[in-house]
């Protein structure tokens, strides 16, 4: 699902930013309806543009190939998990404090569209991911204890030898 939005959704935003307004496609009616709750998506804002493209054609892509990760169980399912879960992290809290340090001037005061919208759909993109995070670095540091152990005991038995 992660992988479909960003790559798609996020991606026509990344895409069409500059005819977003006059475009009546169904993926254009919704980036307006969450303009509603922040302008910049219609202004073309240069931080929202790259953090959009950003997300778009890094993030989809790698979520596609966690997910594969994941199904297989590949070695490389938690490694890809704590970079997708980071950058996921890292580029919504950009999102939020950039806003909230300029005292939300692009978002509509309105309850609905500041707390639902603004608030309520982006906190998926901090909570999920941290819950994947802390997946990601527990398994990991069990993997590394468990190399470091067979390290361990494979120095035992040369110096043995």
């Amino acid at each position: 699902m992660c992988g479909f939005i960003h790559l798609f959704l996020e991606g026509y935003f990344g895409i069409y930013h500059e005819t977003l307004a006059g475009d009546l496609s169904p993926l254009a009616q919704v980036w307006k309806e969450y303009a509603l709750s922040d302008s910049r998506y219609l202004s073309s804002d240069s931080f929202v543009l790259i953090m959009e493209r950003i997300t778009a054609f890094a993030w989809g892509p790698l979520a596609f190939y966690t997910a594969y990760t994941m199904f297989s169980n590949h070695p490389a399912r938690y490694i890809c998990q704590l970079i997708i879960s980071l950058g996921q992290i890292y580029g919504d809290v950009l999102y939020y404090t950039t806003t909230i340090f300029e005292g939300s001037p692009h978002c509509d005061p309105h309850p609905y569209y500041y707390y639902f919208y603004f608030g309520f759909f982006n906190a998926f993109w901090i909570i999920v991911p941290s819950i994947l995070l802390h997946n990601a670095v527990k398994n990991l540091y069990r993997a590394m204890k468990a190399a470091q152990t067979v390290e361990a005991a494979g120095a035992k038995v040369k110096k043995t030898k």
